[in-house]
């Protein structure tokens, strides 16, 4: 019989040595023998298998106030789920998870930095909040993927339903807003992406090198068919010509894709510079805040001016300038907070003439930066009437050197960076784990609701609220 291996498999842990226990002097007076040190203090019971006799509230180990107990409150009672719950009709098959459940693991992810799917799924696991909203139920990070693929258009519903509850909570003025753009890394690397002029000279490349294969493996077949008969399979392809032929389906898509594109702007070809990147086609190359060339995406964001900085609107665009995204973020927040605001700031990424036409038009009160060079923003403030001859960019110059100008638009900065800061270093978002502009724009709306969530949280902690640990279900 073999011998079991079973005590074998075992990890082995070495003998170590027995700590000396510290010994203090014999007492003359009393002429008692030394004691270790600590052999007569008494310490609380501890014992990490006892059994619980009775079975544990997971609500009682979260302390009240808690950023899941407002999460909790919030997708039970406040939030409206009807467009989630919509989509489940199909009767048959295994019970899936309660979309609360999930929906509540992705918010406190999001809301914590916590944004894979697979770190989800260990959250669930490990984390008591992750456990208390998830009722101590562990779903994989294939059904978090899959959930959050889905719904991703109904979460980006909940955006709007989140900022009325901050505006109800006393967060929102709008009195002064302030749009800012960033670019964050898409989920591609800069070296995947072509020019057109460059694949224009690879096509011809690998159209060569897939017609060498096509005539060399037409040789090879008539050689085999003289020598074994008509009768042999010799359809397989080589895989050299198989990844010759993959590239080139590629190839030709990308410059499909950039060639549809150039027509519908009215080209008749794309530039040889314009380029398209094969695992995230729709995202673009831009240079960062540090300068450097990245791959990625220009994310939006337009900020209330209060000590709370919550986010009014957040939207993506593949385009490196901002000034497209003026006029439609303006138009979602105003859509999201019910009206329009005051007061708008911006840099002069925004500074286009169109753009400013459009705000006198609306009645805004726009401070937007013309220059870009800081020193010119120095100079003495205008004196006199303004000409009736200036264009929209020399009234906004001068109004914004203005002593009232100066003052508005040096609270842009205090207002629109901190959010940014705030999701790039506190959450550690710097790059989307999704690809495509709809879904890339759907993952920047699900990280400024969480953001949202911890403002609101903080305000809600600041007045003294909180979340009582709730009782158990009798049932």
């Amino acid at each position: 019989m073999p011998e079991s291996r079973g005590a074998a498999d075992q990890m082995q842990i070495p003998d170590l040595p027995q700590p000396v226990p510290t010994t203090t002097e014999p007492d003359d007076a009393t002429g008692n023998e030394s004691l270790g040190v600590g052999a007569e203090k008494s310490f609380r019971p501890y014992d990490p298998n006892q059994i619980l006799l009775l079975s544990p509230n997971l609500a009682e180990w979260l302390p009240a106030g808690h950023l899941g107990r407002l999460i909790s409150e919030l997708v039970d009672n406040v939030l409206d789920l009807s467009w989630i719950y919509a989509s489940y009709r199909e009767l048959r098959g295994a019970p899936p998870y309660e979309p609360r459940l999930l929906l509540k693991l992705l918010l406190y992810g999001y809301a914590s930095g916590i944004f894979s799917s697979r770190r989800l799924e260990r959250a669930a696991q490990e984390l008591v909040p992750c456990r208390y909203l998830t009722a101590d139920q562990q779903p994989d990070h294939k059904t978090i993927s899959e959930f959050r693929r889905r719904h991703l258009k109904a979460l980006n519903e909940l955006f709007g339903q989140v900022l009325q509850v901050c505006q109800k909570a006393g967060l929102v003025k709008l009195g002064h807003v302030a749009l800012d753009g960033t670019k964050i890394k898409a989920n591609a690397s800069k070296h995947k992406a072509m020019s057109y002029g460059r694949m224009k000279e690879r096509e011809t490349e690998y159209e060569k090198i897939v017609q060498g294969w096509l005539e060399q493996a037409e040789a090879i077949d008539q050689a085999e068919d003289e020598e074994f008969g008509k009768d042999r399979r010799g359809d397989e392809l080589p895989e050299e010509l198989q990844r010759a032929e993959s590239r080139l389906r590629k190839l030709r898509e990308a410059k499909a894709e950039l060639e549809k594109e150039a027509q519908e702007q009215g080209r008749e070809a794309p530039a040889d510079k314009e380029q398209r990147n094969f695992s995230d086609p729709e995202s673009r190359i831009m240079v960062n805040g540090e300068k450097a060339f990245v791959q990625a995406y220009n994310c939006q964001l337009a900020v209330d001016d209060t000590p709370h900085h919550v986010v009014l609107a957040a939207e993506v665009g593949n385009q490196a300038s901002d000034n497209p995204q003026l006029l439609p973020m303006l138009i979602r927040t105003a859509l999201n907070a019910g009206e329009v605001p005051d007061r708008i700031s911006a840099d002069a990424g925004y500074s286009r003439e169109t753009n400013l036409i459009v705000l006198d038009k609306l009645g805004i009160d726009a401070y937007i930066a013309v220059d870009k060079d800081q020193h010119s923003r120095q100079e003495p403030s205008p004196r006199g009437r303004i000409r009736k001859s200036a264009g929209p960019r020399e009234r906004m110059r001068r109004k914004t050197r203005t002593k009232k100008g100066r003052a508005v638009y040096k609270r842009r900065k205090h207002v629109a960076e901190p959010p940014f800061g705030f999701i790039k270093q506190g959450l550690g978002f710097r790059q989307f784990l999704l690809r495509g502009l709809e879904k890339v724009s759907g993952e920047w709306k699900l990280v400024t609701l969480a953001y949202n969530l911890r403002r609101l949280h903080d305000r809600l902690a600041s007045r003294g609220v909180v979340y009582e640990v709730a009782k158990p279900n009798p049932d």
